[in-house]
């Protein structure tokens, strides 16, 4: 998985070179939400506690993102806090809430590369890093002595997404799921994504802002 997150961010890394290098297509500046369906973090086995932290439903990711590219495609970089509001381990209660930091590259085709004004389907392809932190409320004191601690924890992610936009506004299905094999922890995510580009629009349908 490692040698797919590189490879994904050395792509998005030549693809920005060489678009803006020949000053072709456009750049957008908006922001990200979503909202997991289902997710759960595993932190490191200590042998005391259960390791797991999971959430239905009530977790939401709010922040910025940019887009470089064309009608059919773009790539783009993003950053959310994700704040599980009810996050917890069931099998042995400790806390409650999560708290990560996902910061992706992504590789967006048709209609999610959020520059184009046409209806239309398409798919996303990303990588990158994740801080994530559960039992964000407090370990209970029994657990504490015993000395289970709760620390962020770092994981490499992949994520594929599926979805549509116009006009700026795109909205995907999607996967991610995050590994650290240092340190035996991951991640792991399904839910929706909703994209708003805010600038950068009027230039879209310009037959020279197609890549």
């Amino acid at each position: 998985m490692l040698k797919l997150l590189k490879g994904i961010l050395v792509l998005f890394v030549i693809v920005l070179s060489v678009t803006i290098g020949k000053g072709q297509g456009n750049f957008g500046i908006g922001f990200t939400f979503t909202e997991d369906l289902y997710n759960v973090y595993s932190n490191e086995p200590d042998g005391i506690a259960h390791n797991k932290n999971g959430n239905v439903i009530l977790t939401l990711g709010l922040g910025p993102k940019i887009w470089v590219g064309g009608k059919k495609f773009s790539i783009s970089a993003e950053g959310q806090a994700l704040y599980g509001i009810t996050g917890v381990a069931i099998k042995d209660y400790k806390g409650m809430g999560s708290l990560a930091f996902p910061f992706m590259a992504k590789l967006n085709f048709g209609g999610l590369s959020g520059l184009n004004k046409d209806m239309g389907f398409g798919f996303s392809l990303g990588g990158g890093l994740q801080y994530s932190k559960t039992e964000l409320y407090g370990l209970s004191q029994d657990f504490a002595d015993q000395g289970v601690t709760r620390d962020y924890f770092k994981t490499y992610n992949i994520q594929l997404g599926a979805g549509g936009g116009i006009s700026g506004f795109t909205g995907q299905f999607f996967v991610r799921y995050g590994y650290n094999p240092d340190v035996d922890v991951n991640n792991f995510h399904v839910g929706f994504q909703l994209d708003f580009n805010l600038i950068g629009l009027k230039k879209i349908n310009r037959p020279e802002s197609e890549l």
